[in-house]
C-alpha cells in the first residue's frame, strides 16, 4: 500500500473515531471478521480488532453509547466526557493499525490521527450543542442516527478509497475547525453581551 494511500485510511478511520470511536472499531472489526473488508496489507495489524475479547468490549460500550447519544443533553455530557477519550483512541488506532515502524512515524501517525478526531468530535459535539436547543427529540436522533451512517461509510471508504478519503478529509477538517472557531466566537460575543447587561442591570435577552 501506497504511503500516501494508507495516510488517507489512516486519516479517514481517525477522522469517524472523532465522532464514533466504538463503532468504528466495532465496524472495523465486524468487517475484517465478516469479509466485508478487505484490508490491504499495510494495514494488516488492524486485524487485531476482530478479536473477541475487542468485539465484545466495544459492542457493549457502543450500545451504551448508541442510547446516550440519542437524549437531549445527555448526549452533549457523553461528549464532553469524550473529548480525550476520542482523540486518544484515535491515535492508538492509527499506531496499532502500521504495526513496527520507526517511532518517528508512529509518533507523526498518532498525531495526525489525534488531530483529525479531535477536529471531528468538535464539530460533532458543538453541533450537538446547538440542536439540543430543539424543543423536540426527533432532530436529535435523526442527526444522532445521521452520525451512525456515517462512520460505517467512513469506515468502508477509508478501506476501499483511501486517496478518495484523504481528499474528503482533508475538506472536512478545514470545514469542522472553521464551524468550531465560528461558534466558538458566537458564544463568546453572547458572553461579553451576557455580562455587559448584568454590569449595567439591563435585563437579559
Amino acid at each position: 500500500m501506497e504511503p500516501i494511500a494508507t495516510l488517507g485510511a489512516l486519516l479517514g478511520l481517525g477522522f469517524v473515531s472523532g465522532i464514533r470511536l466504538y463503532s468504528t472499531i466495532l465496524a472495523i472489526g465486524l468487517g475484517i471478521r465478516f469479509g466485508f473488508l478487505d484490508v490491504p496489507s499495510g494495514l494488516s495489524h488492524l486485524e487485531v480488532l476482530a478479536a473477541t475479547p475487542v468485539l465484545a468490549v466495544a459492542a457493549t460500550v457502543y450500545t451504551v453509547e448508541f442510547v446516550a447519544d440519542k437524549i437531549p443533553i445527555v448526549d452533549s455530557i457523553w461528549d464532553m466526557i469524550h473529548t480525550v477519550i476520542r482523540p486518544v483512541g484515535a491515535s492508538i488506532l492509527g499506531m496499532t493499525a502500521i504495526g513496527p515502524v520507526d517511532p518517528a512515524i508512529k509518533l507523526a501517525v498518532a498525531l495526525a490521527c489525534g488531530f483529525v478526531a479531535l477536529s471531528g468530535h468538535g464539530a460533532k459535539a458543538t453541533t450537538r450543542v446547538a440542536v439540543n436547543h430543539s424543543p423536540e427529540p426527533f432532530t436529535n436522533a435523526g442527526i444522532s442516527l445521521a452520525e451512525d451512517g456515517l462512520v460505517l461509510g467512513g469506515v468502508w471508504l477509508a478501506i476501499e478509497h483511501p486517496l478518495i478519503t484523504l481528499a474528503v478529509v482533508l475538506v472536512l477538517v478545514t470545514l469542522c475547525v472553521w464551524l468550531v472557531v465560528k461558534l466558538f466566537r458566537s458564544v463568546a460575543a453572547f458572553a461579553r453581551s451576557l455580562m455587559g447587561r448584568v454590569e449595567t442591570g439591563a435585563p437579559p435577552g
